[in-house]
């Protein structure tokens, strides 16, 4: 019984995310330009997080190191 539905609910969600019918849309220069710096300042805002949390407390343990020797 689990395994049926679960076997529906992938296809359901195959369906829902990959079968997609064609926009007939277009993205003109300005709009492109626009989506392409939001997903450049979404990914320079996440990895220069990631550098600000692993970077203060390895600069603090260099320091405590230094100090000790």
């Amino acid at each position: 019984m689990f395994q049926k539905l679960f076997a529906i609910l992938i296809v359901f969600i195959y369906n829902f995310l990959f079968i997609v019918p064609p926009a007939y849309a277009y993205v003109g220069p300005g709009m492109g330009g626009g989506i392409i710096a939001s997903v450049l300042g979404i990914v320079i805002g996440i990895v220069t997080a990631i550098i600000g949390i692993l970077w203060f407390p390895i600069k603090r343990f260099i320091k405590k190191r230094k100090e000790n020797d």
